[in-house]
């Protein structure tokens, strides 16, 4: 029996790998569930899982887990420290999925313990990349990507033999407005934007993935986890979300990952790994689907593509500002204070206002990213919709 911890258990990632877990409790054990401040949603998951330890994050929303936990024989704790502490505690599978930099902290803790650790939350591998991969090398641990893209590539490609890669190809949907123009985008309305057309996911994401900008930071996190050269990765835009990302070889073969757009796929290729585990998921029909489709992004009407890909050769702390500064924008671009393609705009001012050295612990990268956040919230305040 597997034991599991979910770090973000709340969120959509989280609540898809808890339903996998709940599919199989003969064959997973739950040790810790964290969330921010969703105090009844912690609380049943725990409850219905049994779970040994459930943490808030928001400290002043621990009162309530408590009352909701009380008798369960589950612990409860709050504050940040505490989701380390949970994260550390030794679980052979960890789900990584806190939003945001908050995740940073905790995956380092999870690496640190070995085991697996999985990926779902950009923040570690964009941001503090190298001090990922170092901690996982130096503990022993297995990173296994749950985002669909970097799943499907990990499923095609031979990492024991990356010269016979030519390239790797990440797809996206290209999102609602991927045929609209530049000037019907400035009205874009944050219920416009979260409104995926093929995945349910969180806000934050799905402002990202009408930007383009999830693309861009997961071509800055292929990157990291395939041993590929950068020139080497691009990106394609399909429409149907079928194809998740693909891996063309050098004697002509070209190796793809299908599957449907719910992210029960990719996580249960990861709990099951190196096996497999059944899922509620149907077959594809590919009769139904009839067709795919492919083309090339749009560098113009989404810069987010080019400020990434530019971050991600420069190096050194440029990834962290990009992915702080894109934060602030989305969370002013929900809250109704700067417009849509704001957004992108605010992240390149950041970039060319901010350049600090490399950072090379946790606190350093911590530092440029609570200083990115500074200049990018002057770049907001300086925006006029």
């Amino acid at each position: 029996m597997k034991t599991v911890t979910i770090l973000g258990a709340t969120g959509s990632v989280g609540t898809s790998t808890l339903d996998l877990v709940e599919r199989a409790p003969q064959d997973f054990r739950v040790l810790a569930l964290t969330a921010n401040c969703d105090v009844a949603g912690l609380a049943a998951a725990a409850i219905r899982t049994r779970a040994a330890l459930a943490v808030v994050a928001d400290e002043t929303c621990l009162p309530a887990l408590r009352d909701a936990l009380s008798g369960t024989g589950t612990v409860a704790n709050g504050g940040a420290h505490a989701v380390s502490d949970a994260a550390a505690m030794g679980a052979d599978w960890t789900m990584g999925a806190i939003v945001g930099c908050a995740g940073l902290a905790p995956t380092m803790a999870a690496v640190a313990q070995g085991g697996i650790v999985v990926l779902a939350n950009k923040e570690p591998l964009v941001s503090a990349g190298d001090l990922i991969l170092a901690g996982a090398r130096a503990s022993g641990a297995t990173l296994l990507p749950a985002d669909s893209e970097h799943n499907a590539i990990f499923q095609c490609l031979d990492a024991a033999r990356p010269q016979g890669v030519r390239r790797i190809i990440l797809t996206a949907s290209g999102g609602p407005f991927r045929d609209w123009s530049r000037e019907a985008m400035r009205s874009v309305t944050p219920a416009q934007a979260v409104a995926h057309p093929n995945w349910s996911m969180g806000a934050k994401i799905s402002v990202d993935s009408a930007t383009l900008m999830n693309k861009g930071l997961e071509l800055i996190e292929a990157a990291r986890l395939f041993p590929i050269a950068h020139d080497r990765i691009e990106i394609v835009i399909h429409p149907q979300s079928v194809i998740h990302s693909l891996v063309d070889h050098i004697d002509g073969s070209m190796l793809a990952q299908l599957g449907p757009s719910d992210m029960r796929v990719p996580i249960a290729h990861c709990l099951a790994w190196p096996a497999r585990m059944a899922t509620p998921m149907a077959p594809i029909d590919l009769v139904a689907i009839g067709r795919l489709d492919f083309e090339a992004p749009d560098a113009v009407r989404f810069p987010a593509l080019r400020l990434a890909r530019q971050a991600l050769e420069a190096g050194g702390a440029r990834p962290a500002i990009l992915n702080a500064a894109n934060e602030v924008a989305v969370a002013a671009f929900l809250a109704g204070r700067i417009g849509f393609l704001e957004i992108a705009a605010i992240v390149a001012d950041t970039l060319d206002r901010y350049d600090p050295p490399a950072p090379e612990t946790l606190d350093a990268v911590l530092g440029v990213d609570a200083e990115a956040r500074v200049y990018a919230d002057a770049c907001v305040k300086d925006c006029v919709i």
